[in-house]
């Protein structure tokens, strides 16, 4: 089994005249067959970690070891082009000798968007342009997807629905997950690990296993400690 291993990470920005550390020496092995979800209060440094993972930002010290993983990324918006349809956003970033045609059609059947392959993103709901960005990274083959927040503006019902449709399409295409959320509800939907995060530091791992064995009641008051936080339970 491949992973990712992150040792000693250290990232910081540079704000006005201050030097702002936003990961500390975190050190973090994920699994590349799982879906782990990072769940931490904003500013904690959950964004920075995945963009940190793909290269989209300098690492001031420290090492990641991606055993040739081939990444992809799905941001917290969908990033559809307007001026392209369904299909055309999905290849877009492929070099025109990777575009299998059958594959991408029956990728689009896969995310529930066949009628909809010529429809631009102004005529899909937002629901549907999640998807969209999903099959996008899909497409690349990708053997492991971070996914910063992506369902975060949707509706509580939209939003469930596609927690479920992520669990089946990872089921179906054998891709590991590192999910970013500030949702207790959602991290407990979705995930095999939960790495709670807190002032650039991985505090704290629960594996399935445990998860399973204590129940969600206890579950959401162990996170709700870890995190240090009163929370009012609430649905998103």
């Amino acid at each position: 089994m491949n992973e990712i291993e992150i040792s000693d990470l250290n990232v910081s920005f540079k704000i006005t005249d201050r030097k702002v550390k936003v990961l500390k020496d975190l050190n973090l092995n994920i699994e590349s067959d799982k879906i782990s979800v990072v769940l931490g209060k904003s500013g904690c440094g959950k964004t920075t970690l995945l963009k940190a993972i793909k290269g989209l930002i300098p690492i001031e010290k420290g090492i990641i070891k991606k055993e040739n993983l081939n990444i992809s990324y799905v941001f917290q918006e969908p990033r559809l082009m307007a001026w392209l349809n369904v299909y055309e956003n999905i290849i877009f970033g492929l070099k025109k000798q990777e575009v299998n045609n059958k594959n991408i059609d029956e990728l689009i059947d896969m995310i529930g968007l066949r009628d909809f392959k010529k429809a631009y993103p102004k005529e899909l709901s937002g629901g549907m342009c999640s998807r969209v960005s999903l099959a996008r990274a899909l497409a690349t083959k990708a053997g492991f997807i971070l996914m910063d927040e992506p369902f975060a503006a949707l509706d509580y019902f939209t939003r469930l629905h596609l927690q479920r449709e992520l669990i089946r399409l990872y089921k179906l295409n054998n891709f590991g997950v590192l999910f970013v959320t500030h949702s207790i509800e959602e991290a407990i939907n979705i995930a095999d690990v939960i790495l709670i995060m807190d002032q650039g530091k991985i505090k704290k791992k629960y594996h399935k296993v445990y998860m399973e064995k204590i129940g969600i009641s206890k579950l959401r008051s162990e996170i709700l400690r870890d995190l240090e936080e009163e929370v009012v339970w609430r649905k998103y």
